[in-house]
């Protein structure tokens, strides 16, 4: 699919999606409950569907209505040799591998698009070194054994879907655990979201300055009925389109989320933006901004959108610490980079970070940008054509299906022009 983008000021209310990456979890701690759990969610998307596919296959029963998600545990029953399709979501694979592991699941993992290329090596050399008897290093990966408690060493700035998928993990096990991290943990926002729902289930995580202590043979409690909070990354795009020049208010957001990405709102305002705060909405509004410097190690997938914002402000803004989005669903310092440019922006791409200049000079003609197959970037060049005055085509544009199937809706909704052929 693509999507023919034109000159656009977004205005008006919306009301956010809900978190994915809340999602994950809270789908994670209900398969591993001791009763069932009802979650409330609003939207759906490509990622969520993965993980509950998945926890499918692993033996539970899930339902889906209108309102949500039914999860009924069933890991008691004896479910082997199975195939558990990641599709691309790297949080399924990522938090799933070690829970296979402690469950001692002969199982075989798969994934698709650039899946396959992201790194897993670290983690799957601590689940060897415990047990785990998986020989591969990429998908697909056959896994067997199962892994015992003791000290787990990684480092924090590797990915922190890592650490997560052994906070699941370690309490199913009969002995105790640590995680000692041995650099500094970077997108802490996400870890302590996983916190968050631990305790929600009742599962007894004790942090130290080296990393975690696990208690082992720990029971998920289910709480019955739970609510996945707002997504403050998807909420990040209508946050800079308001900044931009449009007047955009988002509700059903917690000012006080442990995601990393509600720092899209202070960032924001650094740029210049004007922002006004209500219980659970957040209004912001176009200004004259100017470029910042910022510090990307704790919030990459903020990068393509924060990308945008600098491309319509006065002045050059420096993304560093940046080096992580290579490796994500498409090279994202790249694929920003090169959409940029090709809109008229003047962007100096490195390894580590990027240096955009605010403003464009005009190109003749239409645009054709290429998505990468990547629903950040789709979403984020939309709104910096639209905002830019360039039209543009943007190729593969159903990328958006992996977190946020609505947003071509939502933005034509809040006055976006664009048009599917």
């Amino acid at each position: 699919m693509n999507i023919k983008i034109g000159k656009s000021i977004l205005k008006g209310n919306i009301k956010v999606i809900s978190s994915k990456s809340d999602a994950h979890r809270l789908l994670i701690g209900a398969a591993l409950a001791d009763k069932p759990t009802k979650i409330f969610l609003e939207g759906w998307s490509n990622d969520i569907e993965a993980t509950k596919n998945c926890l499918e296959t692993l033996g539970c029963k899930v339902i889906r209505d209108n309102d949500g998600i039914q999860i009924t545990p069933l890991w008691d029953e004896q479910v082997d040799d199975i195939v558990l399709d990641c599709v691309e979501s790297g949080s399924t694979l990522r938090f799933l591998l070690p829970i296979v592991a402690a469950l001692g699941k002969h199982a075989i993992l798969e994934g698709q698009g650039r899946l396959p290329e992201r790194p897993i090596d670290v983690l799957l050399e601590e689940l060897r070194a415990h047990g785990s008897l998986v020989k591969e290093n990429n998908l697909p990966l056959v896994m067997a054994g199962q892994i015992r408690g003791g000290v787990y060493t990684l480092p924090g700035n590797i990915s922190s879907q890592f650490i997560t998928g052994l906070l699941f993990a370690l309490p199913l096990l009969k002995e105790d655990s640590e995680i000692r991290l041995t650099t500094k943990l970077e997108s802490r926002g996400y870890v302590d979201m996983t916190l968050d729902t631990l305790k929600l289930f009742q599962i007894e995580i004790e942090e130290k300055d080296w990393g975690f202590q696990i208690k082992g043979g720990q029971t998920y409690r289910s709480p019955l009925e739970v609510s996945a909070e707002g997504d403050w990354s998807g909420a990040a795009f209508w946050v800079v389109a308001g900044g931009i020049g449009g007047d955009i208010t988002c509700t059903g957001l917690r000012k006080n989320s442990c995601q990393g990405d509600k720092e899209i709102v202070d960032l924001m305002e650094q740029f210049g933006a004007k922002v006004n705060w209500k219980e659970n909405e957040v209004t912001v509004c176009g200004s004259s901004l100017k470029g910042i410097t910022i510090d990307a190690a704790q919030i990459p997938d903020l990068v393509p959108a924060l990308c945008t914002a600098a491309a319509l402000a006065e002045g050059t803004t420096i993304i560093y610490n940046a080096g992580r989005l290579r490796m994500k669903e498409s090279d994202r310092l790249k694929a920003m980079a090169e959409g940029l440019q090709k809109l008229g922006v003047r962007v100096t791409e490195q390894q580590e970070s990027i240096r955009i200049e605010g403003g464009s000079v005009h190109p003749e003609g239409e645009v054709i940008l290429d998505s990468y197959d990547d629903h950040r970037i789709v979403m984020s060049l939309a709104i910096a054509a639209a905002a830019l005055g360039v039209e543009a085509v943007i190729e593969r544009a159903e990328a958006v299906s992996k977190s946020y199937p609505t947003f071509f809706a939502e933005f034509t909704r809040l006055g976006g022009a664009a048009d599917v052929f």
